[in-house]
């Protein structure tokens, strides 16, 4: 899932789509501001999958609380909100 950048198109303005992009995916939980696996993964346009592994595998370079999962109050939670409902629906897969 990369985004080309036309060639008209400035540096400033590919940058702030990203910051679009970033600020978009960001939700609030357990009071701090987080953001999905998947949402992350595909700002940097690898598998979540793949994502998660390297995390595990490099936890000494990560804070401890960098990574949790949702609890299923949370998850219910997270798929009542209509902002989010929209993105459950589309890939019928929790987020971790």
């Amino acid at each position: 899932m990369t985004t080309k950048t036309p060639a008209t198109e400035s540096p400033v303005t590919a940058d702030l789509v990203l910051q679009e992009r970033i600020e978009g995916n960001i939700l609030f939980l357990r009071g701090q501001k987080v953001m999905l696996d998947r949402d992350l993964a595909a700002l940097y346009d690898v598998p979540t999958k793949a994502l998660k592994q390297a995390v595990k595998r490099n936890a000494d370079r990560f804070p401890s609380d960098f990574m949790f999962e949702m609890n299923e109050e949370e998850m219910s939670d997270m798929r009542s909100q209509t902002v989010t409902s929209n993105r459950f629906d589309r890939t019928n897969k929790e987020p971790q």
